[in-house]
């Protein structure tokens, strides 16, 4: 399993920097026509201030703004045991946060980094999920914070709004040089043009090729940190019965087109759970229910749990 995982990793990092770079390239281009290496300059310290400023904002308030509110670690004893276990894993020393979400949404994000970060989960996941499933999911947000991908994400759509409004500035010089270019005093760039007009869609699509990326990387992580790829397997698998249905009606069938999984920001649930189950055959029989935690054994071990079992004691948040 170990082998698989540092495979993985590197790949999925190999097509981290692939797209980073062509993001870059394409920010690059209308910065180049507008004012040459000046523009380009001017442009990328414009993400660095963004993702800087960005990075100030207290993950908190972000949480707090989404509608989420704190859970404390009194409301949810048994989260926050396993969420301390998963910080030591991962290594990250700050105190856990958990913040809860008033929603029959089956869904859990993560918003900062392991410096200042906090996960969210809405009550519809705290009522299907048992503990073991739940591990699997927190594990996954926890390596999102673990490598800052929070971060990524928010500098990949500052580059491509940049992206966006530098093509449009290339569109309105162009319109007040027509008459210049009409009376042939200077050359149309038409392959420079078509290629600032594509910039924006170009962007996009590795925006979300970039989410999907790190999507797959967390899953993997989320696997290494529990030593129970299965658990992450089954709870997707859930999410996926009850989230997926809305797309199951939009196109009237369960097969759903192949050009689709370019426009998600996840990538498709059933590879990643390909994936993890063979993560899963590769890691052996778990060892039996009741023996102490070890590095090697998986975080919290399979126990017949009841549905709708709530993780936390005395009022909601």
């Amino acid at each position: 399993m170990r082998s698989r995982l540092t495979a993985q990793r590197l790949h999925n990092t190999c097509q981290h920097l692939l797209i980073l770079v062509g993001m870059s390239i394409l920010l690059a281009m209308p910065a180049w026509l507008l004012a040459g290496p000046v523009g380009v300059l001017w442009v990328f310290g414009l993400v660095m201030l963004t993702l800087y400023l960005g990075g100030r904002i207290p993950a908190r308030l972000v949480l707090a703004r989404s509608g989420a509110g704190a859970l404390h670690r009194h409301q949810a004893p048994q989260l926050y045991r396993v969420m301390e276990l998963l910080y030591r894993c991962a290594g990250i020393t700050q105190p856990p946060w958990l913040f809860y979400v008033p929603s029959a949404d089956l869904n859990a994000f993560a918003v900062g980094d392991a410096r200042d970060g906090g996960i969210a989960i809405t009550e519809g996941l705290l009522h299907n999920l048992p503990l073991r499933q739940l591990a699997g999911v927190l594990a996954h947000e926890v390596s999102h914070l673990r490598h800052g991908d929070t971060r990524v994400m928010s500098m990949a759509a500052t580059m491509t709004r940049l992206t966006v409004w530098g093509a449009m500035l290339v569109q309105l010089a162009l319109i007040a040089l027509l008459p210049m270019v009409m009376a042939g005093e200077i050359r149309m760039p038409w392959l420079e043009l078509l290629a600032v007009g594509l910039a924006p869609l170009a962007s996009s699509l590795l925006q979300l090729a970039l989410s999907r990326n790190r999507e797959f990387t967390a899953d993997l992580e989320a696997a290494a940190l529990t030593r129970d790829p299965k658990a992450l397997a089954e709870a997707l698998s859930l999410l996926e019965q009850r989230n997926g249905i809305w797309l199951t009606t939009l196109f009237g069938r369960r097969q759903l087109p192949g050009w689709l999984r370019y426009l998600q920001t996840h990538p498709p649930t059933g590879e990643r759970i390909q994936r993890l189950m063979a993560l899963a055959e590769r890691q052996g029989p778990r060892p039996p229910s009741g023996r102490p935690y070890r590095p090697r054994e998986p975080l919290v071990e399979a126990r017949p749990e009841r549905r709708g079992h709530r993780y936390w004691l005395g009022r909601r948040p």
